[in-house]
């Protein structure tokens, strides 16, 4: 509180000048002096905005306010919500990094692919603070959480698995690129065209063709339900009732299900009772929640904690074995794979274990 005149000397002027000098001759104290250090930049372009599509800035700002209030929330960070009044690529980024100086980090949000792809990779490249795409990776992430304990269950392997990932946009791509990192080989992802494949030349883009080369090392061609036939996991970031209970039977022995949209599932997990051994949604209102409030608060916090320069693969998968971690053995279930939101101590968690990965990488300033 500014009471008198004595404290308004230390806050404004002339006290001030001390602070701006200190930060002048070393960059890095503005993360301690000012309130870099504990703030997050909540961007969209308003282009895909939950299930509602492109709707523009002004009516994204509701989805970006919710975002900076669970940031509070769980990690005790401020971020701001910022929507841009532009979908041009080159502007989104030349803003943002004009923006860079007052932020300790930058979460891109609602922002459609494939360009979400291309200003979140200049971005990490340009900036040498952390930005995080929580579209792609937090869901990603509590995908890879919610698998490792699955398969605790189960008892497979990740070496062994077949997974086919219905839905190829932010989300997909993430969900592939992570669980490749984490040893599945042979994962097939899927769009509105069938099998991603090597040399597809329908509903293609410069992602989909360079991710072509990467992804469905078999070759498989066909659409959704040719696939799916012996997979071990399904993974929908897609629609709602793309898949059949049908579908579900032909896949392999205790078949994983992962139907994420939402709010209507790739099919709804009353269908699959007996049928599918473990289920889980986007939904509240059903067992294992995948809600990127488990990764985002604590991925942050730990990387602001230790002032990482990026956000790296490596650090997401420690998010994801945090989370999973957090599920005690003694607790595991068919119906209890991944914790609540509100479970006391997961954001704790997962900011441990994304600082140690950072500082592993050499990522981490302080």
């Amino acid at each position: 509180p500014i009471t008198g005149p004595e404290e308004l000397a230390r806050a404004y002027t002339p006290g001030v000048a001390r602070v701006c000098l200190a930060i002048h001759d070393n960059q890095e104290l503005a993360f301690d002096l000012t309130i870099r250090g504990t703030t997050v930049a909540v961007v969209s372009d308003g282009s895909a905005v939950l299930g509602l599509g492109n709707i523009g800035p002004k009516a994204a700002m509701p989805v970006m306010e919710g975002k900076a209030l669970l940031f509070k929330q769980f990690a005790a960070i401020d971020a701001f919500p910022i929507c841009l009044d532009t979908q041009d690529t080159e502007e989104i980024i030349r803003t943002v990094k004009l923006l860079a100086p007052s932020f300790g980090g930058i979460n891109l949000e609602d922002i459609s692919a494939p360009r979400c792809f291309e200003i979140e990779e200049r971005l990490r490249k340009e900036l040498d603070i952390p930005v995080f795409h929580d579209d792609q990776h937090g869901t990603a992430v509590v995908v890879l959480a919610a698998l490792i304990n699955a398969l605790k269950i189960t008892g497979k392997k990740f070496s062994d698995l077949r997974v086919v990932i219905n839905g190829f946009g932010a989300s997909g791509v993430a969900c592939a690129k992570i669980l490749l990192s984490a040893g599945i080989k042979n994962i097939i992802p899927c769009d509105t065209a069938g099998a991603l494949y090597k040399g597809r030349t329908n509903n293609m883009n410069s992602v989909k063709v360079k991710l072509s080369e990467i992804f469905n090392p078999e070759g498989l061609s066909g659409d959704l339900r040719t696939v799916m036939k012996g997979a071990d996991v399904f993974i929908g970031v897609s629609s709602p009732g793309v898949i059949s209970v049908q579908d579900v039977r032909a896949m392999a022995k205790d078949p994983i299900v992962f139907a994420l949209a939402n709010p209507t599932p790739e099919i709804l997990p009353e269908h699959l009772k007996g049928i599918a051994r473990i289920i889980a949604t986007g939904r509240s209102d059903y067992p294992n929640q995948v809600n990127n409030a488990l990764c985002f608060p604590g991925v942050f916090k730990g990387a602001l904690a230790c002032r990482a320069k990026d956000i790296s693969e490596k650090m997401k998968v420690a998010a994801a074995h945090a989370i999973a971690n957090y599920v005690k053995d003694d607790l595991l279930s068919e119906d209890y794979i991944v914790p609540g939101i509100f479970e006391a101590g997961v954001t704790e968690m997962v900011a441990e274990a994304t600082m140690k990965a950072a500082r592993e990488e050499g990522l981490a300033r302080n």
